[in-house]
């Protein structure tokens, strides 16, 4: 299955991406696109960060050996039990790039699923958005993004929250969300930005128009998820119910955010508070007394701040996937 390429290999005309941060959605919208008769999503290969351009010129058999290896023995992709052969004789016949190997390898997949479409998730693939457009001109990214405030509650819901934890998250988000902004600016044929919210509260209205972007027909089967490609023995269950129930699809949210204090909701809605309103985000209306702002302005907002400087520098250095 696939499309021939002029070099010999074996390539989707138009893969898809779904990309944000965690709590965002990213999963349930690769188990809904994988339930298409036509598609096939993969997820945490992370071909682009941990393997391209690693391995040097990839015309060099030892270095196409020593990425092929190391691939093809990576956990996830290991267990898709891929004829490593067949993608070194395809990808011997073109043009030897490592989008073009990410791609013959996903295709395989996807073609042992009975699919003729391949794609990909990954939390901040958005970051990879330039080199993935270059290399498929016709990719689409699906890029989710959710009200911080309530993000941060399902993720820390039952943790203890650390000093500067708040200021890390609110980087992450602001990051996300500048990503999400430039990239449709930028490819706005390639490029889609769903708020979770609405995902949440109109689930087929949102599939029937991610099938338009993607250039697919709905199928009524991926609201159900029947037959979805899945990955690990956790049974899948839809409960339209309880997505109707977490969000009004208008930036009202109906989650308990209790775990968040008025001092830490104030951190995030004053440092986020353009790009809130900007996506739709209501702006909660907090009144602290002078006790709790008196520690407000003495604690919570400099050890915010040095959480998210904290998570501006790890991020530059190393990455984040």
């Amino acid at each position: 299955m696939g499309v021939e390429d002029s070099g010999g290999g074996v390539f989707s005309s138009s893969p898809i991406f779904i990309g944000g941060l965690d709590r965002t959605g990213k999963t349930l919208m690769r188990l809904m696109l994988s339930a298409h008769s036509k598609i096939a999503i993969t997820r945490r290969t992370y071909l682009w960060p941990k393997y391209n351009n690693k391995f040097g010129d990839l015309k060099q058999p030892e270095n196409l050996n020593r990425c092929l290896v190391e691939i093809l023995d990576s956990k996830t992709i290991a267990n898709f039990e891929l004829d490593g052969d067949r993608i070194r004789e395809l990808f011997l016949k073109g043009n030897a790039t490592y989008p073009r190997l990410f791609a013959i390898i996903l295709m395989q997949f996807a073609d042992s699923q009975g699919k003729t479409r391949w794609g990909e998730q990954m939390g901040m693939i958005e970051q990879y958005a330039d080199l993935i457009i270059s290399a498929y001109p016709d990719a689409k990214i699906i890029h989710m993004i959710r009200d911080p405030r309530d993000r941060y509650t399902e993720k820390f819901a039952d943790q203890n929250s650390k000093p500067g934890k708040v200021g890390w998250e609110t980087e992450r988000w602001l990051k996300s969300i500048s990503l999400a902004d430039r990239n449709l600016q930028r490819y706005p044929d390639n490029y889609l930005v769903l708020r979770y919210e609405s995902f949440t509260s109109q689930p087929e209205e949102t599939m029937r128009k991610v099938c338009d972007f993607i250039g697919e027909y709905y199928e009524q089967n991926m609201l159900t998820m029947e037959n979805t490609i899945r990955f690990g023995s956790k049974p899948i269950q839809f409960n339209e119910q309880r997505l109707n129930n977490e969000a009004d699809g208008t930036g009202t949210s109906k989650i308990d955010r209790g775990v968040l204090s008025k001092r830490e909701l104030s951190y995030f809605q004053s440092s986020t508070i353009n790009e809130l309103q900007k996506h739709n985000y209501n702006i909660e209306e907090l009144r602290l007394s002078v006790p709790e702002r008196i520690v407000y302005i003495l604690y919570d907002w400099p050890i915010n701040y040095a959480g998210g400087m904290a998570y501006k520098y790890s991020s530059s250095n190393i990455g984040n996937n």
